[in-house]
This record gives C-alpha cells, structure tokens and sequence, in this order.
C-alpha cells in the first residue's frame, strides 16, 4: 500500500479521484485496485482555478520495480501501519468506582477509555439526555421558556451539541485519527476521517452522543442523569468523593471533573474547598449574520455555489495598533443560526449552530475581543463575574424575556440608533430588541469590534456593509477559570483524586481538544488505578 500526496482535482474538470491519482502516478485506472481517502482540503488561492487536494492511500497491481519507480516522488511513500500503544495499568485500589462529572465531549470520552480496560465507570450528568435537552432548548427558544439544568450549556453531550460542530483543533495528536473513528462508529458522518476541516453539525451531532453512551453502557460504564454535584467530600487535600442535590454521597477517589466551561456553581463550591483555581483570558462580543453567498462569493469567486465545495467559513483576525486588544472570529457556523445559549437565570448569551448541511443560506461567526484579569481582576472567580454583569445588561436590554439585544452593522459603525434593517432574516430566537450594543459591553470592546469589522471588510468585501446583523452578547468562548492540575499525571496540584479535564478545567477549546484531553486524562488514571473487572 502506497500513501500519495497532494492528488489534485481541479473544479473545471470532470475527473473522479482514482482517474487523478492514476494521472499523478503515470499509471492507467485499472492499475488503482483499492482507493482510500486519507485527507481532502479546498486549495482556493487561485479563485480562478480552485481545486480539491487529496491525500490518498492505494493498493496497486503493478510490479516491484514500478513500485521502486514511484517511490522517488517526494509525494508518494509506504503506508506505514499506526497503533496506538496499550495503556499501561496502575496497581492502586479505587474506592467504589471512578466518576466522571457532566457528559460533554472530554466526559465521555474519558468514561468510554475507562469502560475499554474494565473501569467501569459511572458518569454524572446534571442535565437530561440528549433527546430531551433538545426538546427543552427547542422550547425555550420559541417561548423563552427556561430551564437551568436543561439548555444549550448543560445536558448530555454538552455545550457542543449546539453548535456546527467543528471537528478541528491546533492540538497535533496521533489519538486523533482513533477519536475521529470512534465517533463514526458512534453516528457521525464517514468524511470526518478525511476532511481537513471536518464537522458533523448538531443534528448529526446529537446522534454521535447518543452512539458514544451506548456504547460506554455495553462496555461496564454507567450514566446517570439528572445527577446534579453540588458537593466534594474531601479528607485533607484528598478528594474521597462527591455530593448530588438531592444528598447523596457517592464515593471515590478518581473523579474527572469534565462540567463545561459554564459549570459556575461548581467553580464556586471547589474554591471554598481551596482547590487550586486561576483566573484565565478568554474573549468576548457579538455574533455577525451575512448572506451566506456574499461569503461563498468572496471566498471562492465564480466557483461560489459549486456543488463540491459547500459553504464556506472564514477565520479574521485584527489586532489594535498597540497590540493591546484583537478582535478575531471565533466559531464560524456556515449555513448556521444564531441561538440563545444562556444557563442562568436573567442573563442572555449567543452561540452560532449550524447542520450537517450547512443550508441555512446565512453565515454567521463570534466576532470577539480578548479579556483577562487585567480587565477583571485577579480572584479566581473574577472572570465569571465579569460575564455575568454583562450578560445581565443584555438581558434588560433585550426586555427581560431572553430576547437579545440587536443592530445592524451599518448603525453600529456609524452610532447612529440601533435599526434592525438588515440583508438577512434574522435567526435568533426568542427574538431581538433593537439595542446600542454600546451600553451592553465594556467600550474597549466595542471600539476594537468597529476597528475590527472595518479591517475584515477590506479582505472580505461586503463584511462591513450595513446589511449585516450584529446580535448580543458571546460571553462563552471558554472558560474563565483554570483548575490547576499536574501536566503528567493529570491531577489537582492540590487535591490528590480530582482530575481537571476539558474545556470546563481550562485545557481545551472546542470538542476535539475537550475529547483529547479526556482520553489522556483516562489514562492518567489507568496508570495509577488497577481495573474494577
């Protein structure tokens, strides 16, 4: 099997991968036996002659010395055969079972590692399955109807279940290949193995969770729902186990603490324990709408609507002449909408989310700037307080009935009164409320945003145009916190038996990188902890 890189197919012709692939290799189609994608990627720099790259793996019916023959190209090598390694097995005794604390991405991936090697491990999830949360989120967004333990942050499969998506990280991890596989075994769509930014789109998504439970269950593993830990039992600086809502204790002394970057009760709770917690940067703004096809048009030129490229995102960064602030787009929903995302009481908060086929014929994305304690302050729970003022504000903007807070571009550039007049039909639900965005954020924010937009508009043409809809507030970019924790064995720097994991304990930033880190923290504890069966 030969692996062969950089297998052009250009969009004005009619030629199917294998007919590329033979072309490159000199050989004719029939020589190709087998054809496997490994990677596809759009090369759009030339928009007069875009085409799609592939990274593929053959199996060729040629003989030896050909073979030797095309070995010489640069692009061309063996398919050399990946394993990953076996975990190597702790010998310590764990007290009940290990827990992991909230079903997002880094939750169970961590428990469908420890179910693998006989963990058997109990997930505590505060919210609903998935089937329900939707039917709950669903709700709130038609009627404002809110619950706080069922939304877009908390439920089963996590913040990410609302979302596009997106299956990309800057992390460079060879478990990645085998995440990505195990998603598909779960529901997701095949191209992920192979998409060079690959997504699945919530409603592909919400399936995905679904396989991954079931198949933590049929492994020994457990997941409890409406499992809300208010509560850590401690004896010194050693966690020994945790306390639900209702009362009950459940003891352990391996417990992954996977909650989401929105649990704020749970930050509370472990800081009053004197568990090790630092405030962190992360970033905040508005959402942007367009019509999809000014993006597609941009991007892509006459090709824009070519049936294999789909919709398409775009990632901006602008930084202040000072370098003190830069604004940046941040989770680009192609095709998507704009959602309610709070998960308090009184307070508004905007996500993007997008479906598998991105058809929504509106492209929207955060626009943000970054915050940290220099804006805050120091005390770990700094940064959550800053969220949630400004959240609160945009509540009352929007008239206290979870509608957000909204003005096009062209008003806002200009602070001129708020207008909704827009180029597109707005998407987020329950409603806007023509509102200064001004009195909603901090004015370094705003002024970084207006610098920001206007600096986009001159590599996309149109993104500053008054047609664009700007809607209040993104607070949820990440966590505000970091859980302090060991680099090498995973564990609190202060309390032996708690796991900080995911995006929630500040170590990751989207579903890929949550479910990484909640493989390696798996194994963390494998190497410390013998199995339960």
């Amino acid at each position: 099997m030969l692996k062969v890189n950089n297998v052009r197919v250009p969009l004005v012709e009619e030629l199917s991968v294998k007919e590329a692939a033979a072309k490159k290799l000199g050989l004719k189609k029939q020589d190709i036996e087998d054809l496997q994608i490994v990677r596809r990627a759009v090369d759009a720099r030339r928009k007069n002659n875009i085409y799609l790259n592939y990274h593929v793996v053959v199996d060729l019916g040629i003989s030896t010395k050909q073979a030797g023959r095309l070995l010489k190209d640069k692009d061309i090598s063996l398919l050399a055969a990946e394993q990953l390694a076996e975990p190597v097995l702790g010998g310590e005794k764990i007290t009940g079972r290990p827990l992991v604390i909230g079903a997002g991405p880094a939750g169970l991936l961590a428990a469908l590692e420890l179910a693998r090697y006989g963990y058997r491990p109990l997930v505590l999830e505060r919210g609903k399955p998935v089937a329900q949360r939707v039917t709950d989120v669903q709700r709130f967004w038609q009627n404002g109807d809110f619950d706080p333990d069922s939304n877009v942050q908390f439920g089963e499969g996590g913040a990410g279940t609302f979302s596009d998506g997106k299956l990309t990280t800057r992390v460079n991890d060879p478990v990645m290949g085998s995440i990505l596989k195990d998603f598909v075994q779960a529901g997701a769509p095949k191209e992920i193995l192979y998409e060079h930014k690959p997504h699945v789109g919530t409603d592909k998504l919400r399936a995905m969770v679904t396989g991954l439970a079931n198949e933590i269950r049929a492994l020994g593993g457990e997941i409890r729902y409406h499992a809300h830990v208010t509560g850590f039992i401690v004896n010194g600086n050693v966690l020994t186990g945790v306390t639900l809502a209702g009362g009950e204790k459940i003891m352990s002394n391996a417990v992954v603490l996977a909650c989401g970057h929105s649990a704020r009760d749970t930050y509370a709770s472990l800081l009053k324990l004197g568990v090790g917690i630092e405030a962190k940067p992360f970033a905040i703004g508005v959402r942007i709408e367009h019509p999809q096809e000014l993006i597609d048009k941009a991007q892509y030129g006459d090709f824009a609507g070519h049936p294999r490229l789909g919709a398409v995102d775009y990632a901006l960064v602008y930084h202040a002449p000072d370098k003190s602030r830069t604004a940046y787009s941040f989770c680009m929903c192609p095709g998507g909408v704009v959602v309610a995302a709070a998960s308090e009481t009184g307070g508004v908060v905007v996500n993007g989310m997008s479906m598998y086929r991105r058809d929504s014929g509106i492209a929207n994305s955060a626009i943000v700037v970054n915050v940290g304690p220099q804006d805050f302050g120091t005390d770990p729970l700094a940064g959550v307080e800053f969220q949630r003022h400004y959240e609160k504000l945009a509540f009352r903007a929007g008239g206290g009935c979870y509608k957000a807070p909204a003005q096009n571009v062209g008003s806002f550039l200009k602070r001129l009164p708020p207008d909704l007049q827009c180029a597109v039909e707005p998407t987020y639900r329950p409603g806007l409320t023509a509102w200064a965005l001004d009195s909603v954020l901090p004015d370094f924010v705003t002024d970084t945003l207006r610098a920001g937009i206007a600096a986009f508009d001159r590599k996309i043409h149109g993104f500053a145009d008054s047609g664009a809809l700007l809607t209040g507030i993104e607070t949820r970019t990440s966590a505000p916190v970091r859980i302090m924790r060991n680099n090498e064995t995973k564990v609190s720097m202060t309390h032996n038996g708690l796991y900080p994991c995911g995006e929630g304990a500040g170590y990751a930033g989207g579903i890929m990188s949550a479910a990484l880190d909640g493989y390696h923290v798996a194994r963390a504890i494998m190497a410390k902890f013998s199995p339960l069966s």
